[in-house]
């Protein structure tokens, strides 16, 4: 899975926010902005992974138990679902 084209994470003003571009500005209209592991989350998922690759990036860069990562990871992954914004 990964996130679908027209959309890209830029840092405006010290914040992580996800603009889109081009066919995706066109089906999206609103505003994302992601926390420090959102925009983590949303680098790694750039190129093709899956939730257990996810899942140990996560636990290599942040102080977190396996089962907090793998729920947060779910549910992190669930809402970008929702919004149709990852493609499997």
């Amino acid at each position: 899975m990964k996130i679908k084209d027209g959309y890209l994470l830029r840092e405006v003003a010290g914040s992580n926010i996800v603009v889109p571009i081009g066919e995706g500005a066109m089906d999206f209209s609103g505003v994302i902005t992601l926390n420090d592991v959102g925009a983590f989350i949303w680098k790694s998922l750039e190129e093709d992974t899956t939730e257990a690759e996810l899942v140990k990036k996560i636990l290599a860069e942040y102080d977190i138990d396996e089962e907090t990562a793998k729920s947060d990871v779910k549910e992190y992954i669930g809402s970008l679902r929702k919004a149709d914004l990852i493609a499997d």
